[in-house]
C-alpha cells in the first residue's frame, strides 16, 4: 500500500523527520510517499491564518495522490488543517496527527494532557479536542512556549523545554499520558518517554500505522453525506 505523509508547511528539513518517523513504524509492504507544503503555505503554521494559507496546496496534493491511486493521507500538523475538506477530495483514510494521537491516548490511558509548541496554539487545541468529544478527559493542553521552528534548530534548548512541561503536566494535571502537539516533536518520542516516564505520544506515528489499519481492513472514507465531493459550480 501507499501512504502519503504531508506536512503542510513548507520547511522541508521538518518534513524529513517527520517522514523518517512515518518510515520506522511503517509495515513491510508500506510505501511512505513525502511530501511538502507549496507556496503560499508558510515556513511553520502557528495559527489560523497560517492554516489558511497552507490548505489550497495541501488539497492540491491530495487530488494529485488521488489521481495516482495512493491508498491513505497523513496530513502531520497537529492542528489538522483543512481535515474535512481532504476527506472531501480523496477517497481513502484521511488522518489527522491530533485527532490520531489523541483517540489513541484514550486507549491507553484515563487521561492524558497535550504539551504545544506557542501559547497561541493552546485554544485552538482545545477547541479540536472538543470537537473530537474527548474534553473530559483531556487534563490541560500545555505550552512550552517554544516556537515551531525551534524545533529544528540545534541548541535551541526547545527539547528540554518540552521535557520540563511534560513534567510538569504530571506532577500538576495529574495525568496519565502526554501528547506531543506538534509534528515538529516526532523525533523526540522516544526519549521524552524514558525523561519522563509516561507514555509519549506522537500523532505522526500512530496517525500511520492507523491510516495502515483503515487501509487493511478495506475502508475507505464515506461519500454519503458530509464528505461528498465537493460540488462543482
Amino acid at each position: 500500500m501507499e501512504i502519503l505523509v504531508i506536512n503542510p508547511n513548507a520547511t522541508v528539513s521538518m518534513t524529513e523527520k517527520i517522514v523518517e518517523s512515518a518510515r520506522r513504524v511503517a509495515g513491510q509492504g508500506t510505501t511512505i510517499i513525502a511530501a511538502t507544503g507549496q507556496p503560499p503555505a508558510p515556513a511553520s503554521i502557528q495559527g489560523h491564518h497560517d492554516e489558511a494559507m497552507a490548505v489550497p496546496g495541501l488539497l492540491a496534493r491530495l487530488r494529485q495522490a488521488e489521481a495516482d491511486g495512493v491508498d491513505g493521507v497523513v496530513v502531520a500538523c497537529f492542528d489538522d488543517p483543512g481535515i474535512g475538506a481532504c476527506r472531501e477530495v480523496f477517497s481513502g483514510p484521511v488522518l489527522g496527527i491530533c485527532e490520531a494521537a489523541t483517540k489513541a491516548a484514550t486507549m491507553l490511558s484515563t487521561s492524558f494532557s497535550v504539551v504545544t509548541t506557542l501559547p497561541r496554539s493552546v485554544p485552538i487545541i482545545e477547541q479540536l479536542i472538543h470537537g473530537y468529544g474527548l474534553s473530559h478527559q483531556c487534563r490541560r493542553v500545555r505550552s512550552a512556549e517554544i516556537a515551531v521552528l525551534a524545533l529544528e534548530e540545534e541548541g535551541s534548548g526547545a527539547r528540554e523545554k518540552v521535557r520540563n512541561e511534560i513534567l510538569r503536566a504530571v506532577e500538576e494535571d495529574r495525568c496519565e499520558a502526554v501528547v506531543l502537539g506538534c509534528a515538529g516533536m516526532a523525533d523526540l518520542t522516544a526519549w521524552l518517554t524514558e525523561e519522563t516516564g509516561v507514555p509519549v505520544i506522537d500523532g505522526v506515528t500512530v496517525a500511520t500505522r492507523m491510516v495502515e489499519a483503515l487501509i487493511g481492513c478495506g475502508l475507505k472514507t464515506s461519500k454519503v453525506g458530509a464528505y461528498a465531493p465537493p460540488i462543482e459550480t
